[in-house]
């Protein structure tokens, strides 16, 4: 049986058009999954492990907005106070509770203990903490804490590091991998220590286990992206001005050795945040896609613009002896000049009640908090008891 040139032809131009439909509605389908809004239930029982010295005080603004927004539960420290039992392990016992008995977010500074953490928090809390390179945090940390007995009697961080090994107790949270202690294990671990690999796979095992991201400061914007997808937020709710960021005149330049020697000082934190940068961006591919993730990215700048020049006077921020409303002036602590933000006068209420929600430091805000969560609610519970 003989096919003629004109039916050997047919069937060709047949396969090759099925073949052109079957990759078309497969790269259309693939377009549509990763374009289509994702149907997904926003989440509002939060825990974010508060690092030191990592942008995680702008985290924490992110947060403490969202969640005062929609009137959620914030696990709170006593009066006056803005830490959680901090140094020591987290316990429940440290928390202010008075007639609450369900809470939704936890984000104030504590040293993470998982189990205590369960007693107070929702079984689907979403866990998540934000890491920075050591050698920036350590810099960051020096000039922010160098009032304290283990860095006061050191002219500079690079004097630190030459003479740290027989002068510092590496158990100090501050001196020495301050990342390992507020994730809750040990941080006496130096280079020299013999078993030192179990250690860091134990660590790393531990955080992978307990939570579900690892955010990085070198990457704050697509770290954004990423929280906003993991958590189903908006835009909006994850844009942000730097709260606790220090002036320009408060950085201290380091030698060129001074990178390594704080690698092998701080060898946990330094394992930690590379492993955690290498699966950051696993998440990104996986989770939001490069391209999304650059458009994204764009989206959150443009608007963190149109915010900057609609709420802040002179559209950036300033010294904190030229902030005009003492409320919104920063804590002070060490070496470092911490910066802040005045508000364009005239704004409506509206866009003032949001604006100046981005730029409340974070003592003020905890203690805004306090008094509505507390002192509001607890006469407005004696009055309807009555």
């Amino acid at each position: 049986c003989y096919f003629s040139f004109a039916e050997v032809l047919i069937h060709f131009l047949s396969h090759l058009i099925l073949l052109s439909l079957h990759s078309f509605f497969s790269h259309f389908l693939t377009f549509v999954s990763q374009n289509l809004p994702k149907t997904c239930r926003p989440k509002s029982h939060i825990v974010f492990l508060k690092t030191h010295k990592t942008a995680s005080s702008t985290v924490q603004n992110i947060l403490f907005r969202y969640g005062e927004s929609r009137e959620l539960i914030f696990v709170l420290p006593p009066k006056n106070k803005h830490m959680l039992s901090y140094p020591r392990y987290f316990d429940r016992k440290f928390v202010e509770t008075k007639h609450l008995k369900k809470f939704d977010i936890i984000c104030n500074h504590m040293r993470f203990r998982k189990s205590e953490v369960k007693k107070l928090m929702p079984k689907d809390s979403f866990y998540f903490s934000i890491l920075r390179h050591p050698v920036s945090s350590m810099e960051s940390i020096f000039m922010f804490f160098n009032h304290r007995t283990v860095f006061h009697s050191f002219t500079s961080l690079d004097d630190f590091l030459e003479h740290s090994w027989n002068n510092v107790s590496v158990k100090d949270r501050y001196a020495h991998n301050n990342v390992a202690f507020d994730f809750g294990f040990g941080n006496t671990a130096t280079a020299d220590t013999p078993d030192l690999e179990t250690i860091v796979n134990k660590v790393i095992a531990g955080i992978e286990r307990d939570f579900h991201l690892i955010l990085i400061t070198e990457y704050f914007e697509e770290s954004m992206i990423l929280l906003k997808h993991a958590l189903c937020w908006s835009l909006e709710d994850v844009v942000s001005f730097k709260v606790n960021s220090r002036t320009a005149q408060s950085h201290s330049s380091i030698s060129l050795t001074a990178p390594e020697k704080i690698k092998r000082w701080n060898v946990l934190d330094w394992r930690i945040y590379e492993h955690f940068n290498a699966t950051f961006w696993n998440k990104v591919r996986s989770q939001v896609g490069e391209e999304q993730m650059k458009l994204e990215v764009f989206q959150l700048k443009q608007l963190q613009v149109k915010l900057t020049s609609s709420c802040l006077e002179g559209a950036q921020a300033v010294d904190s002896t030229q902030i005009k409303d003492k409320e919104l002036r920063p804590f002070h602590n060490g070496s470092a000049v911490i910066q802040g933000y005045n508000l364009h006068p005239n704004l409506d209420i509206q866009t003032k009640i949001k604006c100046q929600r981005m730029i409340i430091p974070e003592l003020q805000y905890t203690r805004r908090l306090y008094v509505k969560q507390f002192t509001q609610k607890t006469s407005k519970v004696i009055q309807e008891n009555h």
